[in-house]
């Protein structure tokens, strides 16, 4: 199979997976002194979490995402957000901060969120994808080469090609698929799958499609192509569909003759 991925301009995309912060134990206790508004933490048992919602996020290049972390604890320090993404609004309440990431355009980011209480840190990670399903997927017509039909699909402005399938079908039955995990460019590509088909004289004006497949950690993003018909079977084929032919025809002869014969003893008795 031939692949050609011209690349041309960057894309990405989304899906995340879920880690949460875990919880520590700690004394603590309120204690106020003469005059002073402030509290401090003593030795009483205390625990605190830490969260960050959406854990997962999938998106197209470009997009921007909110991010809000929260927790636990009474009087939390920070808190603070990790990340090579662009950063934009921030939005915060008692207990949480909203962070708002722009033009995500990373194929997979992890962002990472931390918060200081009484001296103990917890965190909790998020991860954001960016993706581009295909713009179009385009079958060709059938043409007939060699005494077998080339088959072209073209695929284009899709990322990332490294989780795509391209499969081939006709009349409903899978006649090729491939996986292009082999590709690992960052950038949005154009893919061009060529095969070459046997076609046999049942496959007569049976529909030939092109489908392709994004597989994203849970989400799945699928196109296909109009459908193109094959008209004729491939000069290979017919010395295969003679000799099918010729055997149809003997048996119809063998069969007519025998019920001729048995025709003419039943005739000829008195």
């Amino acid at each position: 199979m031939r692949f050609l991925l011209p690349l041309s301009q960057l894309v990405l995309l989304a899906a995340a997976y879920q880690a949460g912060g875990s919880a520590r134990r700690r004394r603590a206790v309120w204690a106020q002194g003469p005059g002073d508004n402030s509290s401090v933490f003593s030795e009483t048992k205390a625990q605190f979490w830490v969260r960050i919602s959406p854990t997962f996020k999938a998106v197209q290049p470009g997009s921007s995402v909110w991010l809000n972390c929260s927790s636990s604890c009474p009087l939390p320090e920070g808190p603070s957000l990790h990340t090579g993404l662009q950063r934009g609004k921030t939005l915060n309440g008692s207990n949480w901060v909203s962070f708002q990431l722009l033009d995500v355009r990373a194929w997979s980011s992890d962002v990472h969120c931390y918060v200081t209480c009484a001296g103990i840190t917890q965190g909790a990670t998020a991860r954001i994808n960016a993706y581009k399903p295909p713009h179009s997927v385009i079958l060709e017509p059938p043409v007939l080469e060699d005494g077998k039909y080339t088959l072209r699909c073209h695929v284009t402005h899709v990322f990332p090609v490294g989780f795509l399938v391209v499969t081939l079908q006709h009349g409903g039955r899978v006649i090729y698929s491939e996986n292009l995990t082999r590709f690992t460019g960052l950038d949005l590509a154009n893919v061009t799958l060529t095969y070459e088909y046997l076609a046999r004289p049942c496959d007569l004006w049976q529909p030939v499609t092109c489908h392709a497949r994004l597989s994203l950690d849970g989400l799945v993003v699928r196109s296909s192509s109009a459908p193109m018909t094959i008209f004729a079977w491939s000069p290979a084929s017919k010395p295969l569909a003679s000799t099918s032919i010729a055997a149809l025809v003997g048996i119809l002869l063998f069969v007519g003759a025998a019920y001729l014969r048995k025709y003419l003893l039943m005739q000829s008795r008195p």
